[in-house]
């Protein structure tokens, strides 16, 4: 007979009743006034959107390319899978916020479930994979990445299925061919796991170098994954140096003087702990990325993994210390979303900590609820500061006046315009025209007139239709009669009141709006 003092998690309540809780918990966090908060999709966000409409309807980007494995888009080149995956949510709900954000959202669910077992793979125990389950959910690091369109949610599903894959080569050798192609299905959904996945497999090899039977077994599934990842470096490899792809890592690359700085600041207690990333489209200010208990528990689950025997207690340590090398080699560090790969190991750390206390605490059915309870207090006074606080700070940093700009234009009140001109004092506004007009694709490409591609790459729209974008002062030299004009905040035309403004959700000016009959 089990003695209560004595009884883990996993023998209070069932472990899939646990796991299905705490994934209900996620979902309704996650899709809780989702098309509301953020208070408008930013300009990726509606770049993957429109691309996703438009492949969804006519089988080509808004480039005219036809079922691309790069999306050339601003001239970064988006990758494939996160786009591939909205345009059936853009079928079926139209092309809005809920259809850019849901993907990620239910990618991020994966994210929850593959933690749990692949944490529960590792450490040989159900709490840890729960605890580990449950402290990705809490998360302020992968809190808004969880519920807004980022392309990193799909890289890091895969990247970890990929893991958990292959460390299940001992069951099957078919394994091994399934962990590539979804590892391949990382490289091709966010750009840091083209770093992160070669070094993994690499990690993976070391720890079963000892298995030399399994490998010798596996002989035709490690020749097809080989043959695979070929095929799959072939289209990177003319990006990069046929096309114009180097210019976006031109862009970005830190100086080598930095990469050891740049790696160092993932780890200090600023980010961590206290102010967390600088951009508000990454973190809500006033919080770190981490809680102060989950820190605590990091380093007691350190500790704990140091001293366990078990097969893989180094794992989650050695992959979290590849997270950071992404963000390490850009010039903005520390940068939450480049190292999110982090995100996970740091939860399984933690609970690897929870396990340490409960070992040496005894009374687990007290100590693990206690546990529960204070994430879950964190969490809430995150989850508050959300919903009240940070769409107020944010709506700038989540371009918000654009999506109003846009949206007047659909009002009666501003029809019959002939020209219609947006300022582009926050970044492309085109694309916002295109996602909240609904812009028929074949339409925009029949019309579009783009500015010159800059000396990185990247281009611009002009005009389309009716739309025109640039600064204002140029753009209304000559004829302007018959326009409707939206000057941003620091733009204005001499000797004319506008006739309403738009302001971001601090109050602050995001455009003037004037009419020139």
């Amino acid at each position: 007979m089990i003695k209560l003092s004595s009884m883990s998690v996993s023998q209070l309540v069932q472990p899939k009743i646990l796991l299905v809780l705490i994934c209900i918990f996620f979902l309704f966090t996650r899709l809780y006034k989702i098309t509301e908060i953020p208070s408008s999709v930013y300009w990726d966000e509606a770049s993957i959107g429109y691309n996703a409409y438009s492949i969804a309807h006519t089988g080509k980007d808004e480039w005219d390319k036809a079922f691309p494995i790069h999306f050339r888009a601003f001239g970064e080149f988006k990758l494939p899978v996160y786009i591939y995956a909205v345009a059936p949510s853009v079928w079926i709900f139209g092309l809005n916020a809920f259809s850019v954000r849901l993907p990620s959202v239910l990618f991020s669910l994966g994210i929850v479930i593959l933690t749990f077992f692949l944490a529960k793979k590792l450490s040989g125990s159900t709490a840890v994979g729960l605890f580990s389950s449950f402290f990705i959910s809490t998360s302020p690091w992968f809190f808004i990445f969880s519920r807004t369109g980022y392309e990193v949610t799909a890289g890091l599903m895969f990247y970890l299925l990929a893991i958990y894959l292959f460390l299940k080569l001992d069951t099957s050798r078919w394994y091994i061919l399934f962990s590539i192609i979804s590892f391949v299905l990382s490289i091709y959904s966010y750009n840091s796991f083209r770093l992160i996945a070669p070094l993994t497999i690499l990690l993976l090899v070391v720890f079963h170098i000892k298995n030399v039977d399994i490998l010798k077994r596996s002989v035709l599934p490690i020749f097809l994954s080989i043959i695979i990842l070929i095929i799959a470096i072939i289209p990177i490899y003319r990006l990069y140096v046929y096309d114009a792809g180097a210019s976006r890592l031109q862009v970005v690359s830190a100086s080598s003087s930095d990469l050891v700085k740049n790696y160092l600041s993932h780890f200090s207690l600023d980010f961590l702990l206290l102010n967390g990333d600088k951009n508000l489209r990454s973190q809500q200010p006033g919080f770190g990325q981490l809680y102060l208990p989950e820190l605590i528990l990091l380093l007691l689950g350190l500790l704990h993994m140091v001293k366990n025997k078990s097969k893989y207690r180094l794992m989650p340590l050695a992959l979290l210390l590849l997270g950071p090398i992404p963000a390490a080699i850009t010039k903005e560090s520390p940068h939450a979303l480049r190292a999110i790969s982090m995100v996970p190991f740091i939860a399984m750390i933690s609970a690897e900590g929870v396990n340490y206390l409960g070992e040496i605490i005894k009374k687990r059915y007290i100590f693990y609820p206690a546990i529960i309870i204070i994430f879950f207090g964190f969490f809430l006074n995150l989850f508050i500061n959300f919903l009240n606080v940070y769409p107020v700070k944010s709506s700038k940093d989540w371009q918000y006046g654009y999506q109003q700009a846009v949206n007047l234009v659909n009002k009666k009140i501003f029809t019959g315009y002939d020209r219609v001109i947006i300022s582009d004092e926050y970044a492309q506004p085109y694309i916002f025209a295109l996602f909240y007009q609904k812009t028929a694709p074949d339409i925009f490409r029949q019309t579009v007139v783009r500015n010159s591609v800059d000396q990185w790459g990247f281009s611009t729209v002009a005009k389309f239709g009716k739309f025109e974008f640039g600064k204002i002062g140029k753009l209304l030299e000559g004829d302007s009669k018959n326009t409707l004009v939206f000057a941003s905040g620091k733009e204005f035309i001499p000797n004319l009141s506008p006739s309403g403004i738009i302001n971001f959700l601090n109050g602050e000016i995001a455009f003037r709006v004037y009419k020139l009959k």
